[in-house]
């Protein structure tokens, strides 16, 4: 056998890579059709820009999934408000007010809940304004069951204390029996 052939010139698709480097270079051998050399830079920034992007798209979405979570809040109160049933009892009160409580304290710290997703390339704007409708939608539910409830003063009845006594109009007195 000769030097540097060994087992490979026996194989049919073997590759001699025994050529002394000195003699040729990587330089040499032509690009593959269709391949194009790029530089490292030119790489590291496309993959960079690449990387930023998945990240507002990321950021896009998990403040998209933050905005509609209100939705499973309003489901579970309005099936809990319905097992609460309309007669005013503890249970119900604290159901209503925590209804009521929920979506206003989140309504508080829209800001806080947004900030982990702030980027220049992801528009919040949409996001937040779904997130204050759904909490707005929320407190309606509260406030509903308070009016089914009969707790809001939404009747004439329910002001009667702060009206004046009424002016009398007719006066009847006693008078002379018909014998």
């Amino acid at each position: 056998m000769e030097k540097g052939k060994g087992v490979i010139g026996s194989r049919k698709w073997a590759v001699d890579f025994t050529v002394n480097s000195s003699t040729s270079s990587a330089r040499d051998i032509p690009d593959p059709p269709g391949f194009t050399r790029v530089s490292n830079e030119q790489d590291d920034l496309t993959l960079s820009r690449q990387k930023k992007d998945a990240e507002a798209k990321w950021k896009s979405q998990k403040a998209w999934e933050v905005a509609q979570a209100p939705v499973k809040n309003l489901l579970m109160m309005g099936f809990m408000m319905w097992m609460a049933g309309n007669t005013v009892h503890l249970f119900s009160i604290g159901i209503t007010f925590s209804a009521l409580w929920q979506p206003l304290s989140a309504l508080q710290t829209v800001g806080k809940v947004f900030d982990p997703y702030k980027d220049n390339k992801v528009d919040l704007v949409m996001p937040k304004l779904v997130f204050i409708a759904l909490n707005l939608g929320g407190m309606l539910l509260g406030v509903w069951k308070l009016n089914t409830l009969g707790l809001l003063p939404t009747h004439a009845s329910d002001w009667v204390s702060s009206l004046p006594p009424a002016h009398e109009v007719e006066y009847s007195g006693g008078g002379i029996g018909l014998q």
